[in-house]
């Protein structure tokens, strides 16, 4: 990575985020940043509550522990103008697991709750699927690219968001199709990455991957059925999302970001994800249902 002034920032901020704050008794706090996406809703984006939800429970567990899953049930939409309070129970401290649950809150009402497995490391046999064999990130369009191409499709009060710069940089094999609305294939394949180094703290690495990985999913589930996030033909809202951490990892490294949605139906969409590091490990793997309706669409 080349020295950028603006990346630094950007991910010192998102950093910054997922460093909530000890209040306690077991009690955090964290910062909240909006959704993003020029979607104007006020709302909290997810990854960043599943993030801080880890963070926090992490803060409680010896680091000789790390966290090897987390499972997670959105309860409300998070309010962008207002921090999140986190409260960790420590349901278990056995010879070789702990086990947290970590309830996210805004005035009194939990927004999130999240159930995190940590593990001492041990050796066992190994297997694994394949990495797939797809383009590297190099030479590919960056998300942040194919956004600004579009911005004159946009109302002039989503642009600003919608074309701005990010901390996790996204390069997508196929083509965007929630721009355009062509039908494909349930898959989809995306490098990601930090623009900024991270450190080598290995808990931070975990949160940015947990943030990370809320991206892409749900978009996955609508590519067999010709659907335009840019006409907001859809609204759509995470129900629960699970992560496992199967190996160690850099977030501000490139890792490929393979998702397939097996099946929708009843308004919801359930995908899974595999992430994999460059050397072609499958470094952790991730389940999501989200809810999906259709917004009526006004006669022309």
């Amino acid at each position: 990575m080349s020295h950028d002034p603006e990346a630094r920032r950007l991910v010192d901020e998102l950093c910054d985020l997922l460093r909530v704050a000890p209040a306690g008794d077991d009690r955090f706090v964290g910062a909240r940043t909006p959704l993003g996406a020029g979607t104007g809703t006020g709302r909290v984006f997810g990854g960043l509550v599943i993030g801080q939800a880890l963070a926090a429970a992490e803060q409680t567990v010896d680091e000789d522990r790390p966290a090897h899953s987390l499972h997670a049930y959105f309860l409300r939409a998070g309010d962008d103008t207002r921090p999140i309070d986190y409260a960790v129970m420590r349901d278990l401290d056995g010879r070789s697991f702990s086990n947290r649950r970590t309830v996210a809150s805004q005035g009194e009402k939990p927004i999130l709750s999240l159930t995190a497995s940590f593990m001492r490391r041990a050796d066992g046999f190994r297997h694994q699927d394949p990495m797939p064999e797809v383009p590297g990130p190099e030479g590919l369009a960056s998300n942040e690219e194919l956004r600004r191409t579009w911005l004159d499709k946009l109302p002039p009060e989503r642009r600003q968001a919608f074309g701005a710069r990010r901390p996790i940089e996204q390069r997508s094999i196929e083509e965007k199709s929630w721009m355009t609305g062509t039908a494909m294939p349930p898959v989809s394949h995306t490098w990601f990455r930090a623009i900024a180094p991270l450190g080598d703290d290995p808990r931070l690495h975990r949160a940015v991957l947990a943030y990370a990985s809320d991206f892409t999913l749900l978009a996955t589930a609508t590519l067999p059925h010709g659907i335009s996030w840019m006409k907001q033909q859809i609204r759509e809202a995470s129900l629960d999302h699970a992560v496992w951490f199967h190996d160690d990892f850099r977030a501000d490294e490139w890792l490929l970001y393979v998702a397939r949605s097996g099946w929708a139906g009843r308004a919801r969409g359930f995908v899974t994800g595999q992430i994999f590091a460059p050397d072609g490990r499958l470094v952790a793997s991730v389940a999501q249902e989200g809810m999906l309706r259709l917004v009526e669409q006004s006669p022309a």
